[in-house]
């Protein structure tokens, strides 16, 4: 499909779209984060987002606020409309009955139901349908990074999530982790379990804080599903994770190791038990995204701790990592580090991440590090 340079004008428009498109972040999953600008005559007449899975899709939210005829008027959409009938009729139908003339796209739909099939409807039937290049692309591409690599693998987007000490420690030599970071970055982490699908722990974690891994802040709608990653089936039936399962679902990911009477206490108790397989932990980290993808999980927020997350890295399966550094110096040659596993032999054959950005939370800094772009 062509691509086109922006002008200023499309491109305040896309942008607008994909502002709109973020309104419903944590919400539309497994649909896409989708935004939409009708414009008639430079003005704009209408704009909607996609609020969630059943409701209807942005192009229709964007042409139902319209308060005057769109004969003639151009969309600008985040992403190419759809031409195929889901929980709600094609989009497609919708812009051909509007007399849109002129449809601009931010970015393409990677599903194999849709790349490319909308757009190509519309040029049929006379529409010119142009396709963005540069900046605002990426800044499309990148809002929808758990969709887009969910429809190409078929395995959810992983954020590694971290708090450590200016020398690198999530724990002390003792063990103790709490608090490592401010209140302020702890209520950001909690804002991410809200926007994801999954939260995973390992049974180290599970077993060591009995946490409940649920978003614990004001105005949440949305629980992720809570996964362990528990190779022997150790996580006792009383704790609060399977104790919570009837209002958040709960997923342990065990390996043929684990006792049958384990696994079927855990299953009686409702929770969804994976037999990952796999020669190694991280064929089975892969076993066990795949089995989570198929599941409509296309985001996990990767709480720890660092034997899990040395297996994701390992597994070549970490695409962000948000790590919180406090000004804390902790020491100890036996205090625990970020990430452990075997590590990289060599710094060139380190994981290296293809952007970076930082801000400043209280006395914390977050630094985000993008290790994949799909």
């Amino acid at each position: 499909m062509p691509e086109t340079a922006a002008t200023e004008r499309d491109t305040r428009h896309l942008r607008r779209s994909i502002e709109l498109a973020s309104e419903a972040r944590g919400h539309t999953s497994p649909n896409p984060l989708v935004g939409a600008v009708v414009v008639q005559r430079g003005r704009v007449i209408g704009e909607g987002f996609h609020a969630g899975p059943g409701e209807p899709h942005a192009e229709r939210v964007a042409l139902a606020a319209c308060g005057e005829d769109t004969a003639g008027a151009t969309m600008y959409v985040s992403l190419e409309p759809c031409a195929h009938h889901g929980r709600t009729a094609p989009c497609t139908d919708a812009i051909l009955e509007a007399g849109i003339t002129r449809v601009v796209v931010a970015s393409e739909d990677p599903t194999s139901k849709a790349n490319g099939r909308g757009p190509g409807i519309l040029r049929d039937e006379g529409i010119e349908v142009e396709f963005f290049d540069g900046d605002v692309a990426a800044a499309a591409r990148l809002l929808n990074q758990p969709f887009r690599k969910h429809a190409r693998t078929g395995r959810p987007l992983v954020v590694f999530k971290s708090a450590m000490t200016l020398d690198g420690k999530v724990a002390t030599r003792t063990g103790d982790s709490q608090w490592i970071s401010g209140a302020a970055s702890r209520a950001r982490a909690h804002r991410w379990r809200a926007e994801s699908d999954a939260v995973a722990v390992g049974i180290g974690t599970a077993l060591a804080d009995d946490p409940q891994l649920t978003a614990r802040i004001e105005g949440v709608s949305h629980q992720p599903r809570r996964v362990v990653f528990d190779s022997e089936a150790r996580l006792p039936v009383a704790s609060k994770l399977v104790q919570g399962v009837s209002e958040v679902p709960l997923t342990l990911v065990a390996s043929r190791a684990a006792a049958r009477t384990s696994v079927e206490a855990l299953e009686s108790a409702g929770v969804d038990v994976i037999v990952a397989t796999g020669e190694n932990e991280s064929a089975r980290v892969a076993h066990a995204l795949d089995e989570l993808g198929s599941r409509d999980v296309q985001s996990l927020l990767l709480e720890g701790g660092p034997h899990l997350a040395g297996a994701f890295l390992e597994a070549g399966e970490i695409d962000e990592a948000r790590i919180f550094v406090a000004p804390v110096l902790a020491g100890g040659r036996d205090a625990k580090t970020v990430i452990e596993g075997l590590g990289a032999e060599a710094i060139a054959g380190a994981a290296r991440a293809l952007s970076v950005e930082t801000e400043r939370i209280d006395d914390d800094v977050l630094i985000v590090a993008r290790l994949a772009e799909w």
